[in-house]
């Protein structure tokens, strides 16, 4: 059984598609705790599933490594086999990076390297793609450069707006996530 630590910073639809699968019996992980860089709504998924929660606010430390520094104890805590980015909007720092890769994989709604960073379904309708995507990725020190895991294309229809488009890239994103831990946690899956 792979113990997981998930990380968020929103509401967290991503993190409650991947509590419900592994809260199936035969689903090889068990999510140990959930973690956010804020007050985040889907910290309230984590309690629906009676798994401990904990918060480190970045606005509460005066650097990007001081937080980084708390995250990496509350992390060290949990003792997790793999930890996932489920919409967490801020960049690991180094230090986290560097203790916990490459244990740590990531969801993003763009077909890498294709519109990396915070904004990839805006910056894919922007560009006047037809299509775009999902990828899970292993987590470097790089804003979404890291060795790809998975990744599924998703057409850009005529009328979509930011929100219909990644409306239909999150089911993507969760199917993906779901899978790609099921395949790290039976050994199909290696980290480079």
């Amino acid at each position: 059984m792979l113990n997981v630590a998930v990380l968020i910073s929103g509401a967290g639809s991503n993190l409650r598609a991947f509590l419900e699968a592994a809260a199936e019996a035969d689903y090889p992980a068990h999510v140990v705790a959930v973690g956010a860089d804020r007050d985040a709504a889907g910290l309230a998924h984590a309690d629906d599933f009676g798994i401990p929660s904990f918060s480190v606010p970045y606005t509460s430390y005066p650097t990007r490594a001081a937080w980084g520094e708390e995250l990496a104890v509350q992390l060290r805590a949990w003792d997790p086999d793999l930890i996932v980015l489920s919409g967490l909007m801020r960049l690991l720092p180094d230090n986290v990076v560097a203790e916990f890769a490459p244990r740590i994989i990531n969801t993003h709604p763009a077909y890498l390297p294709e519109f990396p960073g915070a904004h990839g379904v805006r910056d894919a309708l922007a560009s006047g793609a037809t299509r775009t995507g999902a990828s899970v990725i292993q987590v470097d020190g790089g804003v979404d450069t890291g060795p790809i895991l998975a990744q599924e294309r998703v057409e850009i229809e005529p009328g979509d707006t930011e929100s219909t488009l990644h409306d239909r890239i999150k089911p993507v994103e969760r199917r993906l996530l779901i899978d790609v831990v099921r395949r790290i946690a039976a050994g199909d899956l290696a980290f480079s």
